[in-house]
């Protein structure tokens, strides 16, 4: 594809005449990028705006316990690395090339005399970034703390909250009352010199029922410790991110502090040098 026509396809300069895309093919710069080449870091200095010309290029971010967040994955006529070109400050994200890519690359000086020509341009960038962002914040909003309850609610099925439920009662003092009140219920009837006797001593049919009983209970016992033991599992890696959140923001103040310190006795050094400056005999004298 040739790059008006690649121009063409990118919603940054669709409204862009052939005669103005014509004029910013002309300050574009065509560079290329072999399989795994980082593309730039994040916190670099951010001074060009990269649009894919072929290939496809991956945007990503190492979260606190060092895990890779792909934040998108640009192809062919997309844009990527405007956010830096506009603020001035470093890059918020690395990008890498995941196969032999060819982007054009158009630097702040030139992207910012385009838009001043083409402010229609303007708004379309905005859209760009806004949808950079929206996908950005689902992102995060997915991988904060997480409830345990919430998560464990999410991955239950029917069936297992039904266990959880019988698994709950049957570990109750009522589900004992009533065990006890219907076996001597069921044991005086059958025992009574009048009426039906439907299980009569030695009480086979109630063995039967209470094995029945002990069967399905204990199955439902272990899916409720079985769903314990993966919230259990859940609730561990949570800690254990937590853990290391905590550890890095320890850290962090820690630099912190040493900056601090070390700026401290700088300016002590400098105050003590001035001071020694002005002891000196004849320091603020004017020179013969």
């Amino acid at each position: 594809m040739q790059t008006g026509d690649l121009l063409g396809t990118v919603p940054l300069f669709q409204r862009l005449s052939s005669h103005e895309r014509a004029d910013l093919e002309r300050v574009l710069e065509r560079r290329t990028f072999t399989l795994g080449e980082q593309i730039f870091s994040i916190e670099e200095p951010g001074d060009s705006l990269y649009i894919v010309g072929s290939g496809t290029v991956e945007l990503f971010v190492k979260d606190d316990a060092g895990g890779k967040i792909v934040l998108t994955v640009c192809g062919p006529g997309e844009v990527f690395g405007e956010l830096s070109l506009f603020d001035g400050g470093p890059r918020t994200a690395s990008a890498v090339a995941l196969e032999e890519a060819t982007l054009l690359v158009l630097d702040r000086d030139d992207l910012l005399t385009f838009l001043g020509q083409h402010p229609a341009a303007s708004l379309d960038l905005l859209t760009t970034m806004g949808q950079r962002i929206r996908s950005t914040d689902e992102i995060l909003r997915r991988r904060v703390a997480r409830n345990i309850n919430e998560e464990m609610e999410i991955r239950s099925t029917t069936i297992e909250r039904i266990a959880d439920v019988i698994a709950a009662f049957s570990g109750s003092i009522a589900f004992l009352v009533a065990n006890a009140v219907w076996f001597v219920a069921w044991i005086v009837w059958n025992m009574l010199p009048v009426g039906g006797h439907f299980d009569p001593y030695p009480f086979g049919f109630l063995t039967m029922v209470v094995s029945l009983e002990a069967i399905f209970l204990s199955i439902f016992v272990l899916i409720s410790q079985n769903r314990q033991a993966a919230k259990d599992r859940v609730r561990g890696d949570i800690e254990y991110e937590v853990n290391v959140k905590g550890e890095l923001e320890v850290a962090e103040l820690h630099q912190k502090t040493d900056r601090m310190r070390e700026e401290m006795l700088t300016r002590f050094a400098r105050v003590e040098k001035a001071l020694e400056a002005a002891a000196r005999p004849g320091a603020g004298a004017p020179r013969p």
